[in-house]
């Protein structure tokens, strides 16, 4: 009978919750790096938020979720004196975990759970950029002045 019971309790579980949000997670550690490594970086969502600045190498949190059904998506832009500035994109995609609700029988997870919390989305790990160097300053190359001196005009007679 506690085997039964047990047995009970656990499909239930497993059919009232998300496979996505109880094997994976919403929040993924993102690590941003830059060549050459000491540039300023800036992360912005989808709306132009800003929701991270720091210094490369760094790690940060995000967010793998933009609301329901929604995946995150982040733009990071790099800057460094003496480099070009670039950005780099970094898009969620669907978690392999989340189709674990099928098979599972978690209707819920589905379609309620899982788009809700994020979960059902996926960030990678890393995120890094080269910044190219920028071209010396052109040199502007002037004559000289050619220095005009007044000739003596001839003796008069």
């Amino acid at each position: 009978m506690k085997k039964a019971v047990l047995l009970l309790a656990a499909v239930t579980v497993m059919g009232l919750s998300g496979c996505a949000s109880i094997v994976s997670k919403s929040q993924y550690n993102v690590a941003i790096s830059s060549s050459p490594e000491g540039a300023a970086f800036v992360i912005k969502d989808k709306h132009g938020i800003k929701m991270h600045r720091g210094t490369t190498p760094q790690v940060v949190t995000l967010s793998s979720g933009a609301g329901y059904f929604q995946g995150a998506t982040y733009t990071v832009g790099f800057s460094k004196e003496g480099h070009e500035a670039a950005q780099a994109t970094l898009d969620s995609r669907l978690n392999g975990w989340y189709w674990g609700n099928l098979v599972f029988g978690g209707l819920i997870g589905l379609l309620a759970v899982d788009p809700a919390t994020g979960a059902m989305w996926r960030l990678d790990e890393r995120v890094g950029q080269v910044l190219e160097p920028l071209p010396p300053p052109a040199v502007a190359l002037v004559e000289p002045a050619v220095q005009l001196t007044p000739v003596a005009s001839p003796p008069s007679l």
